[in-house]
């Protein structure tokens, strides 16, 4: 939050914090709702990490709606753990459900996941501008997160991927809906099944990326993609309605995808589970290593 003392960035509540993991902006000038994440006890997406952006979208949707005080024109997702957007799924529990059989766990943790990224894709379905910016690692779902916005902008030391496939699964959280949309279908295969770890400059160039900011001025191109858009913002906003009607990505898409991730997830062998505790120590590692 570098730029906070250099525009109009106000609280939105200033009592004591509604979230535990989620901080909360406004900034009036610019009519923009900032949200950084900083879940516990490691950067993704925990569960309570996910009610909490649930509830806050909840208190955003009624501010839109009838609140003349902030009148909300755009929505940044972004992270206050430095060098981390995202570390994805929450590992650790994946583990355990997978190991308990626990069905019904692993769909409703991955049905909060698609809430959120629902949401987030259809724009509360307001006529707002979601957009992400990536300061850091957003792997898995964190990557999934970063592409369900509108507009993507990444530092040039990002990096983004999706490292399911080593512990072979997939990004069931809507990847290959999002991507296959922006990308085309083989690429947005590829890149899945690639488990590859990709440069934000890669991804611009492959299109994923819309913005590619220096290091440090991320929040400042969030900024200029606002004055930019202002200046043309009937348009803008005209387009990605036709975008939408064009090929919406659905609810029952996402719902029918996850039911595949869950079933998939159950029949992970005990291998398998062995690299997902890796991945667990690791994601550890590098919260540790940003406390």
């Amino acid at each position: 939050m570098a730029l906070a003392n250099q525009v109009n960035v106000l609280p939105i509540d200033t009592s004591k914090p509604k979230y535990s993991q989620l901080t909360t902006h406004f900034d009036e000038g610019y009519q923009l709702a900032w949200y950084y994440m900083h879940a516990a006890p490691r950067p993704c997406f925990t569960p309570t990490l996910l009610k909490d952006i649930q509830s806050w979208f909840e208190e955003t949707t009624m501010k839109i709606d009838g609140s003349k005080e902030h009148h909300i024109q755009y929505m940044v997702l972004a992270s206050d753990v430095p060098g981390v957007f995202n570390l994805g799924g929450d590992l650790n529990l994946f583990r355990n459900l997978i190991q308990r059989k626990d069905r019904d766990g692993l769909f409703q943790y991955a049905k909060a996941c698609i809430d959120v990224l629902y949401q987030n894709i259809i724009n509360l379905n307001r006529d707002i501008t979601t957009i992400s910016l990536v300061q850091g690692d957003a792997l898995g779902g964190g990557f999934e997160a970063a592409i369900s916005s509108n507009v993507l902008i990444a530092e040039r030391s990002a990096k983004m991927g999706m490292p399911e496939i080593l512990f072979n699964l997939f990004p069931g959280m809507g990847a290959y809906s999002l991507l296959s949309r922006k990308i085309g279908a083989s690429q947005a295969e590829r890149m899945i099944l690639s488990g590859k770890i990709y440069t934000a400059e890669e991804l611009y160039e492959m299109g994923v990326v819309d913005v590619l900011a220096e290091d440090l001025h991320g929040e400042m191109a969030v900024y200029d993609y606002i004055k930019k858009e202002n200046r043309s913002s009937n348009g803008y906003r005209a387009l990605r309605k036709a975008k939408a009607h064009c090929n919406p990505v659905t609810y029952e898409e996402l719902k029918n995808i996850t039911e595949v991730w869950v079933d998939a997830a159950l029949h992970l062998e005990h291998r398998d589970l062995r690299m997902m505790e890796r991945l667990v120590a690791r994601q550890s590692t590098i919260s540790q290593g940003t406390a």
